[in-house]
């Protein structure tokens, strides 16, 4: 789904977690959110882009996100070009690795984000919908399908 297909409503939901770190109280959002630093394939410009988090671990430091807009997210494609990444949830930023998450550990992450956040979901599933282009009805298929589209990184700071 393009940025220009999305509803008015959701691009200025989506604006308040990069408002918050904007003005320096991105801590705020604890590990619910996360801002990505990277560096752009073709401008070498540095760009911040902040992802909800779909699981943290507390041990590792390792956080879940997805590439809602699909393979073609420029967060994606820069990262993937080689750029650096770093990470942040309102500190300091850190530099970090990352890896793209099979399909079937994606499916199994996502499922437990679904349990957590139950109510959440009924206004989810369509928005997964219109950003996968099919149905979503939070099945085990649906999941593993989701993440064939939209890719599924950890990230894990150094």
């Amino acid at each position: 789904m393009a940025n220009k297909a999305m509803p008015g409503w959701l691009r200025r939901a989506f604006a308040v977690p990069n408002l918050l770190y904007r003005c320096g109280l991105g801590s705020l959002l604890g590990h619910r959110f996360v801002q990505l630093t990277h560096v752009g394939r073709r401008s070498g410009r540095s760009h911040t882009t902040v992802l909800e988090v779909v699981r943290y671990d507390h041990a590792t430091g390792e956080t879940f996100v997805v590439a809602a807009f699909g393979k073609h997210s420029d967060w994606l494609l820069n990262i993937t070009s080689g750029s650096g990444v770093r990470v942040s949830f309102g500190k300091t930023p850190r530099a970090a690795s990352y890896r793209v998450v099979p399909t079937d550990e994606a499916a199994e992450v996502f499922a437990g984000y679904e349990r957590r956040n139950r109510l959440l979901m009924p206004v989810a599933r369509p928005l997964l919908g219109r950003f996968s282009g099919f149905e979503y009805h939070s099945t085990d298929a649906d999941r593993r399908r989701l993440f064939e589209t939209l890719p599924m990184l950890a990230f894990l700071p150094a």
